[in-house]
């Protein structure tokens, strides 16, 4: 009849929370006749308890929580029997952290990418912008890409009319971010083949020896 629980559960849960306030976990032993020692998990990670803190009941605190505890699990362990245990996995609530801007400067008929990286908790909806207005997305000239943490808008074969600012939206319960881009089409530089150009060089190269040897005979004496 030896049970732990937490937070008054004695079985595993998650505990929603916001980034900043800090979150306090306590383990208590039930049922028990005697004295039981306790530990704490933090992932795979043993926690440090202090002598007074290991007996019947345990308690720890995470201050501050941080975007990075998000989807973290405690576990507190019976020390002598380690199959007794309850788990809570933080589940920190954050908005989208996205700002700023970027300049982007690119040849006609080139691809670019445009990357927004925007983690937030619940996941956002993102929607691209240009010029302030709803951006058309015609088939086989733009391509979207989307994880959990990344917004990608990729321009196919780009001409002088994606000149403009593109601006990324990320929208949560909690909040929106957003970044511009901002795109230049430059004209596309002219290419000269390496091979002609080496073998103009050889051509030239050999034709100036050639004309040395013809008059070798006439430099040498004038020397």
């Amino acid at each position: 009849g030896l049970e732990l629980s937490v937070n008054n559960h004695d079985a595993d849960f998650s505990l929603s929370t916001m980034v900043g306030p800090h979150v306090s976990l306590s383990c208590l032993v039930q049922n028990s006749s005697q004295a039981e020692e306790l530990l704490w998990y933090r992932g795979d990670g043993q926690v440090d308890l202090k002598d007074g803190n290991k007996v019947n009941i345990s308690n720890i605190c995470v201050s501050p929580v941080a975007e990075s505890d998000n989807g973290v699990t405690f576990t507190c362990k019976l020390a002598r029997d380690k199959s007794v245990q309850v788990s809570v996995t933080l589940d920190v609530k954050f908005p989208p952290q996205l700002t700023g801007e970027e300049s982007l400067r690119i040849e006609e008929q080139q691809d670019v990418t445009l990357s927004c990286n925007a983690k937030s908790n619940p996941q956002a909806q993102t929607a691209w912008y240009k010029n302030n207005n709803t951006l058309i997305l015609e088939q086989n000239r733009y391509q979207l890409y989307q994880t959990s943490e990344v917004f990608q808008l990729s321009i196919l074969k780009v001409q002088k009319s994606d000149n403009g600012t593109y601006t990324c939206v990320v929208k949560s319960p909690l909040g929106e971010g957003r970044k511009d881009f901002h795109l230049t089409v430059e004209d596309k530089k002219p290419v000269f083949p390496k091979e002609a150009v080496i073998a103009a060089v050889v051509v030239v190269t050999v034709t100036i020896l050639f004309g040395i040897v013809a008059r070798k005979d006439k430099i040498f004496k004038v020397w």
